[in-house]
């Protein structure tokens, strides 16, 4: 199997069956709900999550613009043939199924009809140690991605306007981006810089926190004020607004203080592949 087949496979795989640790937070949301409404919600989510593993189909019939974060080793010798089969791959699984056709032109509105198209699909390199290689696929859809923002804060803003910006922005979205959702930040850098950790963030695995502690304590108090909010599963009302705040930084400049949300949906999907030095996957 070569690598665009690698990679196609765990394409399809990951817009049909959720990792665990979304599922086992889904059904310890459900536990911790009191309100028979929201309870309702989170079994509906848990019975598609169920049916789409079962029945081997997308669980949302949105499966999202592709985003690839692509962690390489300096001495990895297949580099440029993994960023030839990424798209390959993309465009593949989209033909075959179980992708949707999602890009479209932004002038004309126009199907390219294989999720390709310029700079898609977007592929974020980091060059690490080591001679493997390590590609997280991000199938995102549309309804959460829309609900993502960016706010250039002042330092005099700081910590403080970012909970502010933050907690507003969320009771706004309302039910719009599907909750329960997982929101990814990304402190500092510049406004490119903290988007692109914002997304990355949602990688991690649910209920991790950053090993900085001023980090980690502002990822815990903000999942606490976020479901104080009572936006609830679905926006219906309820304890579960959010499964997890994830927070990345990155050094700013003395005069700003960027902020870059990333907001994830229920169907939070995703999928790493590790590849060894001769392209093998590996566990």
């Amino acid at each position: 199997m070569n690598l665009a087949e690698i990679l196609g496979r765990a394409l399809g795989e990951a817009v049909i069956a959720m990792p665990d640790d979304l599922e086992q937070a889904l059904r310890k949301a459900r536990e911790n709900e009191t309100g028979e409404l929201a309870r309702m919600h989170l079994k509906a989510i848990l019975d598609n999550i169920e049916l789409a593993r079962t029945d081997r189909v997308p669980v949302c019939e949105d499966t999202g613009i592709q985003t690839v974060f692509l962690d390489a080793g300096r001495d990895f010798p297949l580099l440029g043939e993994l960023l030839a089969a990424i798209p390959e791959a993309v465009e593949k699984a989209t033909k075959t199924g179980p992708l949707r056709p999602n890009t479209v032109d932004p002038f004309t509105g126009m199907n390219h009809g294989d999720n390709l198209g310029p700079g898609a699909p977007a592929i974020n390199l980091t060059i690490v140690e080591g001679d493997g290689a390590a590609i997280h696929l991000l199938p995102k859809g549309g309804g959460s991605e829309q609900l993502s923002a960016l706010w250039m804060l002042t330092p005099a803003d700081g910590i403080k306007g970012l909970k502010r910006e933050v907690l507003s922005h969320v009771q706004k979205a309302g039910g719009r981006p599907c909750p329960p959702v997982i929101i990814g930040l990304g402190i500092g850098g510049s406004a490119d810089t903290c988007m692109k950790l914002a997304k990355r963030s949602l990688l991690r695995q649910l209920g991790s926190r950053n090993p900085d502690p001023n980090a980690a304590a502002l990822e815990e108090e903000l999942l606490e004020s976020v479901n104080s909010l009572g936006v609830g599963p679905m926006g219906m009302g309820g304890k579960t607004t959010a499964l997890a705040v994830n927070v990345e930084f990155a050094p700013r400049h003395p005069a700003t203080f960027p902020v870059g949300l990333a907001m994830q949906c229920w169907c939070h999907r995703h999928v790493t592949i590790k590849l060894d030095r001769n392209g093998k996957a590996v566990p």
